[in-house]
């Protein structure tokens, strides 16, 4: 079909969907578990400011331990007390927001003691908090979407064994998304082997604690590196740019938003591989309106 002028209806609708398809915004990724007073999590969702929270954290599994999730002042676990999370969980999917339990952290107990230990840590995270079942499961009900690997500590073992058994449980139906948050410096020393397996799907970068790294007091040539190297060199989806979201989050690498806007987002958005901006955390964000002030511009 042509219109009077000549030009097809199939060239310009293609022309449309090219400009979406280049337009196509950066979200932002939050973590959400660990301050008592940053809100609930269905609150969290509200905001319409993030498309993925991580539920931090599960920070005791693996070596035989029973897991144990640890989410601040939110709920108690060890009374089943987090169960009524999942009405929260189902609020923010049905907004299109994918949740995503993160496991590790800054400050546990696990690892992974062999091949057979990561296959079952990941039948454990499948039955009580992904698409399978238990009598038991932390969250109540709810499927969420997937696990991001906050790995910070242990060993660099098995990681990688963990993502494939993950990953194999999505062809059960529904897609177990896979995420990780590893430190700026390349190769990240804890889920290096992991991230090589291209099982990821959004890696969120921490371009903060680590100075080699990050943006400092105007230059963006130690970040803007590190970038291009993430970009280039690991087979995920897409990669996010992992910030804090006040000055007190992190012991450095906050970015004031005038900086972020008007210059390190012009310079990594030109990646293919962008996705957006990460940020640590929910009760930061509270603090300063980071998020909302930097939505518009990710």
């Amino acid at each position: 079909m042509t219109s009077s002028s000549g030009i097809s209806l199939s060239f310009i609708l293609l022309v449309i969907v090219s400009l979406l398809v280049g337009s196509e915004a950066g979200g932002i990724a939050i973590y959400w578990g660990q301050n008592g007073n940053e809100g609930t999590l269905a609150e969290t969702c509200a905001t319409g400011n993030y498309d993925f929270v991580n539920i931090a954290f599960l920070p005791t599994f693996g070596n035989g331990q029973t897991p144990v999730i640890n989410l601040a002042g939110h709920c108690d676990p060890y009374s089943n007390g987090c169960t009524g999370l999942s009405s929260d969980i189902k609020s923010c999917q049905a907004k299109g927001i994918k949740v995503m339990l993160s496991i590790g952290g800054g400050a546990g107990s696990y690892y992974l003691a062999s091949t057979e230990d990561a296959k079952q840590v990941a039948t454990y995270l499948w039955n009580n908090f992904l698409g399978g079942h238990s009598s038991s499961r932390p969250l109540g009900p709810a499927v969420l979407d997937g696990i991001d690997f906050d790995i910070e500590g242990g060993t660099n073992l098995h990681w990688d064994d963990l993502a494939r058994f993950l990953s194999a449980y999505s062809k059960k139906g529904k897609k177990v998304y896979l995420t990780a948050a590893p430190q700026c410096p390349f190769p990240d020393s804890w889920v290096g082997n992991a991230l090589k397996t291209g099982l990821f799907d959004y890696v969120w970068v921490q371009f903060y604690n680590n100075p080699p790294c990050q943006y400092s007091s105007g230059s963006i040539t130690n970040l803007e590196d590190a970038w291009k190297q993430w970009t280039s060199d690991i087979p995920a989806d897409k990669i996010f740019l992992g910030l804090p979201a006040a000055p007190d989050a992190a012991g450095s690498g906050f970015i004031p938003v005038a900086d972020l806007t008007s210059k390190v987002l012009p310079a990594i958005k030109g990646s293919g591989k962008y996705g957006g901006v990460m940020l640590w955390s929910k009760y930061y964000d509270d603090q300063t309106g980071y998020s909302k002030a930097i939505k518009s511009s990710v």
